[in-house]
């Protein structure tokens, strides 16, 4: 079989945060910096009947209810709420602020002969 560069994920569209790098960047995050990645958010989901990230049992739209609709940039939030926040829509923060992940790199070619019967 034959390895197709088509086949590398992009980073960008199978990003999914993990929940401890959400817990680093929710010590550091501005409500202006989750203000934004909400609006983008609102615009980028197309299924929003999705399992959510945070809580299997619920759809993405529920999350949305909890952790977004009332959204008050002035409000104080904690880190856990923060974190919860960005666990569930972190794929739609500033690329300056998501984890830098492993480059995938093309797996090394396979030496193969055909078996001697």
């Amino acid at each position: 079989m034959e390895w197709h560069k088509e086949t590398i994920r992009s980073n960008k569209q199978d990003f999914e945060m993990k929940k401890s790098d959400a817990k680093q960047i929710a010590e550091t995050i501005t409500n202006e910096q989750i203000l934004e990645m909400f609006n983008k958010a609102k615009v980028g989901i197309k299924d929003w009947k999705q399992a959510s990230a945070c809580n299997k049992s619920v759809s993405k739209g529920v999350a949305w209810n909890v952790l977004a609709s009332n959204f008050d940039v002035k409000y104080q939030y904690s880190d856990l709420a923060k974190t919860n926040m960005v666990h569930e829509f972190g794929d739609f923060l500033q690329d300056n602020l998501k984890p830098k992940s492993a480059v995938m790199r093309d797996p090394p070619s396979v030496y193969h002969q055909d078996p001697v019967f």
